[in-house]
């Protein structure tokens, strides 16, 4: 297929946008590595020890955990087989938590029921009343919000099952709701609910979420996904429990979107959780969230993933749509750090398989990205003057696309100058040398850094220690096959011992 050897467009000599797409070639060879995250929900189709190492050896880089499902116990056991898995991979695995949120679901049905049928043009009455919980029938079902009737009006709409079963309001009662179903079907037990345009008076955080969030404190969990975040508030909140944890903000709401400069700012980064987005608000419009979460958060340097649906047909088909191809395509191209998978892997058929998919998809995409463009674009909105660590960041990524190097060695000890430098998406790996455990596995959220984490001791002589981690970033690019004798590298280290020191920057040539 391939007619030449040339990696990507890495290094496009294109001066405008349209002429850089104009000369993409479907024979061109992708760049070698992927510098997007690829994060991937842990469920019963990928639970085993074998699996989830074959996960990482295809490119899995951090896993999530859905505390929507499953008690503390399962949790715990999860993450030390994902922990047995990594113990000698190539790279950090990080561990996510998904919280629950303050999401509304149906109840239970009468007589144990797995599901019961609505029917169109029917009557239905949606009971807030806890009596209701485990009885409910195909005319009278049960929600979890017991402010439902005052929030709602006739008319309103009340969407269930991710939107494929709809309400219309035509009365509120003191505890309940009259409906008539508009569009109904199998509704199944335990199902979310979405109010779109109501104005709900749930938490920001419930009291599930801060026991979850303290047993991901003392399980070591590493990233944070707080759902149904609508204001920087929430995460104030979930940071009071978590500080030393990556939270990340799941915006999933018309108010999430509308308050987005306040939730990047309090975040530590954004995921577009289209699911549920695209029932708050029409799905038509989905797209122009996404493209503007992402652009701010490249903006604010904040890491944002896009997630739900990314291979949704794989669950149950050895192959993606040509449109979920694109999907994926498109959202590397919007600038995204990370793609997630949900139900491909929990539950698919095909999880190990969906994930290599994803992983070539971005490696195509990453190659038609154009990485100079994005640069002098960030670099017109980037505030001046720029601090010490900023400016040499903004100078390495310069130089790679100058000199043509092909990764940058970078000596970290919080993360800060990696997380800059990834910032402005230099179009080469960032590999990442650090003696923080947490730190390396929390960067991989951040486009195009390799963490590596450095296990030996210090060494008296402090030039000495520097050189020793340079060298073990470089073997770890010949290992990977992206560094050769030869080729030119950029290297970061401080100029003194100790976080916040980070201000030198060379050019050197792999031996």
């Amino acid at each position: 297929m391939y007619q030449d050897d040339h990696i990507g467009s890495e290094h496009s000599t294109a001066t405008t946008n349209i002429s850089h797409l104009c000369g993409l070639r479907i024979s061109e060879r992708p760049q070698k590595t992927r510098k997007t995250g690829v994060i991937c929900t842990i469920g019963p189709a990928c639970s085993d020890v074998e699996t989830l190492r074959k996960m990482i050896n295809t490119g899995m880089n951090i896993a999530r955990l859905n505390f929507s499902h499953g008690s503390h116990e399962a949790h715990a056991a999860t993450i030390k087989t994902i922990r047995k898995a990594a113990k000698d991979a190539p790279f950090p695995v990080a561990i996510a938590l998904d919280t629950k949120g303050p999401e509304i679901r149906t109840g239970m049905f009468a007589n144990n029921a797995k599901e019961v049928i609505l029917e169109n043009g029917k009557s239905i009455r949606v009971s807030t009343d806890p009596s209701m919980e485990f009885s409910a029938t195909a005319f009278n079902i049960y929600a979890d919000y017991k402010n439902l009737p005052k929030v709602v009006t006739p008319g309103s709409r009340i969407y269930i099952d991710d939107g494929l079963i709809s309400l219309i309001v035509d009365s509120c009662e003191e505890n309940a709701v009259v409906c008539t179903i508009e569009n109904g079907g199998a509704l199944g037990t335990r199902k979310g609910v979405n109010l779109p345009g109501t104005v709900v008076d749930l938490p920001a955080v419930t009291s599930k979420d801060i026991e979850d969030l303290l047993f991901g404190v003392e399980q070591g969990i590493d990233i944070i996904f707080a759902s149904f975040i609508r204001n920087g508030e929430g995460i104030q909140k979930i940071r009071q429990v978590g500080k030393h944890i990556y939270i990340i903000a799941k915006i999933e709401s018309e108010d999430g979107v509308i308050n987005a400069d306040e939730i990047i700012e309090a975040s530590d980064g954004v995921m577009v959780a289209r699911g549920d987005l695209g029932i708050e608000i029409p799905p038509e419009k989905v797209f122009l969230a996404q493209k503007m979460l992402i652009a701010k958060c490249n903006l604010a340097g904040k890491p944002v993933i896009c997630a739900t649906q990314m291979l949704e047909s794989m669950i149950s088909k050895p192959r993606p749509t040509r449109a979920e191809c694109s999907d994926v395509a498109n959202a590397v191209l919007d600038g995204v750090d990370c793609v997630m998978l949900s139900g491909e892997t929990a539950k698919g058929d095909y999880p190990v398989e969906a994930l290599a998919i994803m992983h070539n998809i971005c490696k195509e995409a990453e190659s038609a990205f154009f990485h100079m463009k994005h640069f002098e674009e960030l670099i017109l909105h980037t505030k001046k003057p720029t601090g010490m660590t900023h400016t040499t960041a903004i100078a390495a990524v310069s130089a790679t696309i100058t000199c043509r190097a092909v990764a940058i060695i970078l000596i970290t000890t919080t993360g800060r100058t990696a997380r800059l430098c990834s910032r402005y998406r230099p179009p080469v790996p960032i590999i990442t040398v650090s003696r923080d455990e947490q730190i390396s596995r929390q960067l991989h959220l951040h486009r195009g850094i390799f963490p590596v984490y450095y296990p030996k001791g210090r060494i008296e002589e402090w030039d000495v220690d520097v050189e020793e981690r340079v060298q073990y970033g470089v073997n770890l690019g010949k290992t990977r096959g992206f560094i050769h004798p030869g080729d030119p590298l950029i290297v970061i280290t401080g100029w003194k011992q100790g976080a916040g020191f980070t201000n030198t920057m060379r050019i050197v040539t792999a031996s």
